[in-house]
């Protein structure tokens, strides 16, 4: 019974009309996860605080749990109003896949290339030697921690790619070049009605 229940849910109509949305929401529930979840708790401990705050771990924090969880949040809701204001037409993917993909491997990419590892280093360097030195130009001036600073342009370049793209969808929803025209999207019971209006003649 279970099973029929939620076979039939996930063949719904209306799910794969709010597909992106809810692929969005999903992101919401992955980088709650990682971001305010495991990143939150690594710099809060007051072990931790004493030892890191300020340093390039609490970005890493502010970067997974803000865009991560708001930023995302946000455009999974400017998407689900998008969708309802034009019923029965049928976006087009690509551009949808292409920005989601890009917005989250880019965040991802900045995170764990880059502000996770001088983090880290910056870490070690506050316990081993004192906070003074982690915020050094000495410290952050050494090769190793250049190097993964200019690496942050592979996440960062990525995701300004996935918000252009996603930015000249929600364009092509007023120019209506995001709509594919080939096709009608059924949103089964949730598709408009057109009434008729019936004129009843009385005596």
């Amino acid at each position: 019974m279970i099973t029929e229940t939620s076979q039939g849910t996930a063949d719904s109509p209306w799910i794969s009309a709010y597909k992106w949305p809810i692929y969005f929401f999903v992101a919401v529930a992955f980088w709650n996860f990682v971001g305010a979840g495991l990143f939150g708790f690594m710099i809060n401990p007051p072990i931790a605080l004493y030892y890191v705050q300020g340093l390039n771990l609490t970005p890493v924090h502010g970067h997974a749990a803000l865009f991560g969880v708001y930023g995302m949040l946000g455009l999974g809701l400017m998407l689900f109003c998008l969708r309802a204001l034009r019923p029965g037409l049928m976006w087009k993917d690509r551009p949808l896949a292409i920005a989601f993909w890009s917005l989250n491997i880019g965040l991802a990419l900045m995170i764990l290339i880059s502000m996770l590892p001088v983090g880290l280093l910056q870490a070690w360097a506050s316990v081993e030697y004192g906070t003074w030195y982690a915020r050094s130009s000495e410290f952050m001036q050494t090769p190793l921690v250049n190097r993964l600073r200019w690496m942050r342009m592979i996440g960062d370049t990525l995701f300004a790619f996935g918000a252009l793209v996603l930015g000249w969808f929600v364009l092509g929803l007023v120019t209506g070049h995001s709509f594919d025209r080939t096709a009608t999207l059924d949103e089964g019971e949730y598709s408009p009605r057109h009434l008729k209006e019936e004129v009843t003649v009385g005596d």
